[in-house]
């Protein structure tokens, strides 16, 4: 990593202190006693990727694997040979902007599903260096028909499935011991088109001084919905256990409430005990 990546870390922690809050929040619900130290990881790792995207117009076929490898590859290529597609399971885990770029490279290019950015400008930059190596873009307005088609084609498709949403748009399961409102389109996309479900993270490793795209086993659906989307994010949530510090922690994931509980964001509210102790 170049010296941008400290100095990115450092000037959205400063700029932004309210992310710091949230993080520092969303730790305690999760039931982690080091919170500020996860804290700065999580900056640390996302200036590791404000990196990695400034860096992207410099990095081709010959030189991405001084960046990143793989480990697991074979649940992404057994899946795919099913010829109905994949959909890949991500998060804001790691490095998310990497993984797919890097794919592309190594493997061959895929469907990511993106929210555009407030900032025009920013979300011009982002998305040309998104489709460097090839990568197709599916906004988030236009997904559903897009993800199928491309499913039908026998692509891959990647989606970040780890944010909060409303309760129209998903059901409540356990995220670490706290109800967490989760999107059920991604399984639902699974069983209408019956592609395997592979979760897939660019994970640092500070060993190696590069990312490890790590692929896992495929997860089983059953066509139950709310069954399924436990299973995907109890697979998330083990990965994160293992990287704490590499989660998008600032993100309100526990913002939706099961009715009549009350916002945990607000000050002064009353905690429910945590199962993590």
């Amino acid at each position: 990593m170049s010296i941008l990546a400290p100095l990115a870390s450092n000037a959205l922690d400063l700029a932004v202190p309210r992310l710091r809050r949230i993080a520092l929040r969303n730790l305690q619900l999760a039931g982690y006693d080091n919170a500020s130290q996860i804290a700065d990881g999580v900056f640390r790792s996302l200036g590791r990727v404000i990196d990695s995207v400034a860096r992207f117009p410099r990095l081709n076929r010959e030189n991405i694997h001084g960046l990143i490898r793989y480990d697991g590859l074979e649940n992404f290529t057994n899946a795919m040979a099913r010829g109905r597609g994949v959909l890949v399971a991500t998060a804001h885990l790691g490095n998310w902007e990497l993984s797919a770029f890097a794919h592309a490279y190594m493997t061959a290019p895929m469907h990511i599903v993106v929210r555009p950015l407030d900032n025009p400008r920013l979300d011009a930059w982002v998305e040309r260096r998104r489709t460097l190596s090839g990568n197709h873009l599916i906004r988030k307005k236009e997904a559903a028909r897009e993800i199928l088609r491309a499913l039908h084609k026998g692509d891959a498709v990647g989606v970040l499935i780890d944010q909060n949403v409303v309760p129209a748009e998903g059901v409540f399961i356990d995220f670490f011991g706290r109800k967490a409102c989760a999107g059920t389109a991604f399984v639902k996309f699974a069983h209408h088109s019956g592609a395997p479900v592979v979760p897939g993270f660019a994970l640092w490793e500070p060993k190696e001084s590069r990312y490890v795209l790590r692929f896992y086993p495929e997860i089983e659906m059953t066509c139950d919905v709310a069954a399924d989307t436990q299973r995907v994010h109890s697979q998330l949530e083990s990965v994160i256990r293992r990287y704490p510090d590499q989660w998008l922690w600032i993100h309100r994931r526990w913002k939706t409430r099961p009715p009549g509980e009350p916002d945990i964001y607000l000050p002064n509210v009353s905690r429910p005990p945590s199962s993590n102790g």
